[in-house]
């Protein structure tokens, strides 16, 4: 198990979500966060005072998966966040020891969605 987080820009969010729904991976957690990378910083004058804007928005998309799903997982992130550009973002994936499902206290792969990758129902 892993859990993959990924840092995008906020407008890619909308075609990152399908993307990661065609591949069938179901559960998403979204934040909306600031960050830096390698952007270039932006003035901006505000009541003639200038202003710099060190920070961008980003959304975070945090996504558990089975090992079956990481590879998938990964490609439907980058497929559909990549501009091309500067400030595209990036895809951390960690291990993930343990798994919980609160509702029935299933645990581990049995605590994930249960489908086989590439949206097929398993």
């Amino acid at each position: 198990m892993k859990m993959i987080t990924a840092i995008i820009r906020p407008e890619k969010l909308g075609d990152v979500k399908r993307a990661l729904f065609r591949a069938g991976v179901k559960g998403i957690t979204v934040s909306r966060v600031a960050g830096h990378g390698g952007e270039r910083e932006i003035v901006e004058s505000y009541r003639a005072s200038t202003v710099v804007m060190e920070f961008r928005d980003k959304v975070r998309l945090e996504i558990a998966v089975s090992e079956p799903f990481v590879e998938t997982t990964i490609r439907a992130l980058s497929d559909a966040a990549r501009t091309g550009e500067v400030g595209d973002g990036k895809i951390f994936v960690q291990p993930l020891e343990r798994v919980i499902r609160i509702r029935t206290g299933e645990e581990d792969n049995d605590a994930l969605t249960p489908v086989q990758p590439d949206g097929d129902p398993g």
